[in-house]
């Protein structure tokens, strides 16, 4: 019985741990949580959600410095949601992963046929 109490409360916190938060209802605690979101961050998040709620991410990113694409995919990734959805937006073009070895000889234009 104790084990299946144990066990019980593990998982709720581990739930509760990777549930969603969303930047219009979360605390200043809550958005500290969000991995790369500082108290700094979280105080002009705050600032400018009591203007007006973040209507989408957008939204988010033009009020909130810092909060680009490529970090709105990390807040998101770490379980930020603006008016509960995720970020869904591309990735930046500059986080794509380099070729290595023959594939980036093969892409090479010295390795291409003359047309």
């Amino acid at each position: 019985m104790v084990v299946k109490s144990i066990l019980f409360f593990i998982a709720f916190f581990m739930s509760a741990a990777c549930s969603a938060v969303d930047v219009n209802q979360a605390s200043e605690a809550e958005l500290d949580g969000i991995k790369g979101i500082g108290p700094p961050t979280s105080r002009l998040i705050i600032a400018e959600r009591e203007k007006s709620e973040f209507k989408d991410w957008d939204d988010f990113m033009s009020r909130v410095k810092g909060a680009g694409p490529k970090n709105a995919a990390r807040f998101s990734a770490d379980g930020l949601t603006v008016t509960g959805l995720p970020y869904l937006g591309q990735a930046p073009s500059g986080l794509k992963t380099a070729k290595k070895g023959r594939e980036a000889a093969a892409d090479s234009p010295a390795a291409r046929p003359a047309q």
